[in-house]
Protein backbone atom coordinates (compact mmCIF):
# COMPACT_ATOMS: atom_id res chain seq x y z
CA UNK A 1 0.00 0.00 0.00
CA UNK A 2 2.87 2.35 0.81
CA UNK A 3 4.34 1.87 -2.70
CA UNK A 4 0.96 2.58 -4.26
CA UNK A 5 0.61 5.83 -2.30
CA UNK A 6 4.11 6.92 -3.30
CA UNK A 7 3.48 6.07 -6.96
CA UNK A 8 0.18 7.97 -6.91
CA UNK A 9 1.82 11.03 -5.33
CA UNK A 10 4.58 11.03 -7.95
CA UNK A 11 2.07 10.66 -10.78
CA UNK A 12 -0.07 13.53 -9.50
CA UNK A 13 2.92 15.82 -8.98
CA UNK A 14 3.86 15.34 -12.64
CA UNK A 15 0.48 16.83 -13.59
CA UNK A 16 0.97 19.98 -11.53
CA UNK A 17 1.40 23.27 -13.36
CA UNK A 18 4.99 24.50 -13.56
CA UNK A 19 5.86 27.35 -11.22
CA UNK A 20 5.45 30.86 -12.63
CA UNK A 21 8.67 32.33 -13.98
CA UNK A 22 9.69 35.35 -11.95
CA UNK A 23 11.83 38.08 -13.51
CA UNK A 24 15.35 38.58 -12.21
CA UNK A 25 15.82 41.27 -9.61
CA UNK A 26 16.78 44.60 -11.17
CA UNK A 27 20.33 45.68 -10.46
CA UNK A 28 20.85 48.72 -8.26
CA UNK A 29 20.73 51.95 -10.25
CA UNK A 30 24.29 53.23 -10.75
CA UNK A 31 25.16 56.36 -8.76
CA UNK A 32 27.94 57.72 -10.96
CA UNK A 33 27.95 58.84 -14.58
CA UNK A 34 30.63 56.34 -15.61
CA UNK A 35 28.82 53.42 -13.95
CA UNK A 36 25.54 54.56 -15.52
CA UNK A 37 26.97 54.70 -19.02
CA UNK A 38 28.68 51.31 -18.51
CA UNK A 39 25.23 49.88 -17.62
CA UNK A 40 23.83 51.32 -20.89
CA UNK A 41 21.88 53.88 -18.90
CA UNK A 42 21.16 57.54 -19.56
CA UNK A 43 22.81 60.11 -17.25
CA UNK A 44 21.35 63.56 -16.83
CA UNK A 45 19.08 65.89 -14.85
CA UNK A 46 16.15 64.07 -13.27
CA UNK A 47 12.92 65.26 -11.70
CA UNK A 48 11.89 68.84 -10.95
CA UNK A 49 15.07 69.53 -9.02
CA UNK A 50 17.15 68.52 -12.02
CA UNK A 51 19.69 66.62 -9.97
CA UNK A 52 21.97 64.35 -11.98
CA UNK A 53 20.90 60.73 -11.99
CA UNK A 54 20.78 57.53 -13.98
CA UNK A 55 17.94 55.81 -15.79
CA UNK A 56 18.69 52.23 -16.85
CA UNK A 57 16.44 50.47 -19.39
CA UNK A 58 14.76 47.25 -18.22
CA UNK A 59 15.15 44.10 -20.34
CA UNK A 60 11.44 43.25 -20.02
CA UNK A 61 10.19 46.73 -21.04
CA UNK A 62 6.82 46.55 -22.78
CA UNK A 63 6.06 42.95 -21.76
CA UNK A 64 2.37 42.38 -21.00
CA UNK A 65 1.72 41.97 -17.27
CA UNK A 66 -1.02 41.87 -14.65
CA UNK A 67 1.16 42.52 -11.58
CA UNK A 68 4.44 44.22 -10.70
CA UNK A 69 5.87 40.88 -9.55
CA UNK A 70 6.04 39.92 -13.22
CA UNK A 71 8.37 42.82 -14.10
CA UNK A 72 11.81 44.13 -13.24
CA UNK A 73 10.15 47.47 -12.49
CA UNK A 74 6.45 48.25 -12.18
CA UNK A 75 3.58 46.89 -14.22
CA UNK A 76 1.99 50.07 -15.55
CA UNK A 77 -1.36 50.92 -17.12
CA UNK A 78 -1.02 51.50 -20.87
CA UNK A 79 -4.32 53.28 -21.59
CA UNK A 80 -5.00 56.08 -19.06
CA UNK A 81 -8.77 55.57 -19.23
CA UNK A 82 -8.29 51.98 -17.98
CA UNK A 83 -6.81 53.27 -14.73
CA UNK A 84 -10.23 54.31 -13.48
CA UNK A 85 -12.13 51.16 -14.45
CA UNK A 86 -13.17 48.69 -11.78
CA UNK A 87 -12.46 45.59 -13.85
CA UNK A 88 -9.41 43.38 -14.49
CA UNK A 89 -6.83 44.97 -16.78
CA UNK A 90 -3.41 44.23 -18.19
CA UNK A 91 -0.45 46.57 -18.34
CA UNK A 92 3.10 46.70 -19.63
CA UNK A 93 6.37 46.38 -17.76
CA UNK A 94 8.02 49.73 -17.04
CA UNK A 95 10.60 50.84 -19.62
CA UNK A 96 13.35 52.08 -17.28
CA UNK A 97 14.39 52.63 -13.70
CA UNK A 98 13.31 56.28 -13.76
CA UNK A 99 10.75 56.86 -10.99
CA UNK A 100 9.55 60.16 -12.49
CA UNK A 101 6.37 60.96 -14.41
CA UNK A 102 2.65 60.32 -14.09
CA UNK A 103 1.47 56.73 -14.25
CA UNK A 104 -0.83 54.13 -12.75
CA UNK A 105 0.45 50.77 -11.58
CA UNK A 106 -1.28 47.44 -12.19
CA UNK A 107 -1.35 45.10 -9.19
CA UNK A 108 -3.33 41.86 -9.16
CA UNK A 109 -4.96 42.86 -12.49
CA UNK A 110 -6.32 46.16 -11.10
CA UNK A 111 -5.11 49.75 -11.25
CA UNK A 112 -3.76 51.34 -8.10
CA UNK A 113 -4.74 54.80 -9.40
CA UNK A 114 -2.63 57.60 -10.83
CA UNK A 115 0.52 58.87 -9.20
CA UNK A 116 2.73 61.74 -10.34
CA UNK A 117 6.35 61.71 -9.15
CA UNK A 118 8.63 64.62 -9.89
Amino acid sequence: MRMFTLALALALSACAAPPAVQPAEPAAVPATQSACLAAKGTWGPMGMRGLPGCSVPYADAGKTCTDGDQCLGDCRVVEPDQAMLDKPITGQCQASSSPFGCFARVEDSHSTGFLCVD
